[in-house]
């Protein structure tokens, strides 16, 4: 299922509220975006109980039940969590990565509410969930029929719901403090190999596991960690940025020239996230046009001329990281100011060239 519009975790509560309460509705989303937490909260936020049906942990008789003799005639009693006398939330989770038969059990209870004689009570929320097969997640096709009962809802993750929720949910100062910084690193495509990769669920991890071992952690023992809930890159920026903070590294400092560049052998990987920083600090402040620019502004890119003169000292592959375009070969940067690093960066420019 290929996603067209998406929706953020602060907007699904009001789509659930006005769609999952007159229709059944399928979330879809990479995995460890938070999409059981986001409908458990949903349930809880309407009062009810959330029955949680793992898809993949399903057999055909786990839903329509096992026969028994009532008078002369045999029926299908529907199991204990399914048949409730209040209404309830009854999320279906994974349900794409069930198996045909099971898919197919669920079809009347998804679309007529109805297993057998037993009905979902009056105000019961029907809702499905699944990763997306182009995750390299366990995902089989779901049938036509199936597809056509539900109304589809893209999930995407923003750092921006998630940090608020982090705020208020004890999530570690450094994993908040570091997705601030790098809103882009909260989520990473998964990889085709079996490695970790960047998700919500994965920054809650390290946060619970820093917690663990507190304020005092080892450098080792902090890239065990991080190395082994996040992808490559992120593990390796998210050490180095703790790295500042603990050794008194701050953007903002080297920009206002109260600290100089890391010069250290040793501290390259500091280096490289403070490029990196550098670079993501310089596309959100300054404008697509130089006519739009402040003064405050115009003394930011005067500025970042000379800190990348200073960087391209140290390191020519880290200056040129921070102009560098971006995978598909787009500016990064306005292209103003990379004229200006042109014509007063030569050596800077002739290398990006």
């Amino acid at each position: 299922m290929q996603a067209t519009v998406t929706v953020t975790p602060a907007a699904l509560p009001e789509v659930l509220l006005n769609v999952a309460l007159v229709r059944p509705v399928f979330l879809w989303g990479a995995p460890g975006i938070g999409k059981s937490s986001l409908v458990r909260a949903f349930a809880e936020s309407l009062g009810l109980e959330c029955v949680t049906l793992l898809g993949t942990q399903l057999a055909p008789e786990d839903l329509i039940g096992v026969p028994q003799i009532v008078g002369d005639r045999s029926r299908f009693a529907p199991p204990e969590s399914i048949a409730r006398d209040e209404p309830y939330c009854l999320f279906l989770d994974e349900l794409n990565a069930s198996s045909p038969e099971v898919q197919k059990a669920f079809y009347s209870l998804i679309l007529d509410r109805r297993i057998g004689t037993y009905e979902l009570p009056e105000g019961s929320v029907v809702i499905g969930a699944g990763n997306r097969a182009t995750d390299n997640a366990l995902a089989r096709p779901m049938p036509s029929a199936l597809v056509n009962r539900m109304i589809h809802v893209h999930l995407r993750a923003s750092a921006d719901d998630w940090l608020v929720w982090a705020s208020g949910n004890g999530v570690h100062r450094w994993v908040v403090d570091h997705l601030v910084q790098r809103p882009d690193h909260l989520w990473s495509a998964p990889p085709k190999t079996e490695e970790p990769f960047s998700t919500p669920r994965g920054w809650h991890m390290l946060s619970d596991a820093l917690h663990a071992y507190g304020e005092n952690v080892d450098g080792d023992t902090l890239a065990v960690l991080a190395h082994g809930t996040l992808s490559p890159v992120h593990a390796s920026a998210f050490r180095a940025y703790v790295k500042t903070v603990r050794h008194a590294f701050d953007l903002d400092a080297v920009i206002k020239g109260e600290v100089a560049w890391p010069r250290d052998p040793q501290d390259r990987d500091l280096l490289f996230f403070l490029s990196e920083a550098f670079r993501a600090r310089l596309a959100k402040d300054l404008p697509a046009s130089r006519k739009h620019a402040s003064p405050a502004l115009q003394k930011l890119a005067f500025r970042s001329k000379a800190l990348l003169i200073e960087l391209a000292e140290i390191s020519l592959e880290c200056a040129q990281l921070v102009i560098a375009t971006d995978d598909n070969g787009v500016p990064v940067l306005p292209s103003w100011f990379l004229i200006e690093v042109g014509r007063d960066l030569p050596r800077l420019a002739a290398a990006r060239a």
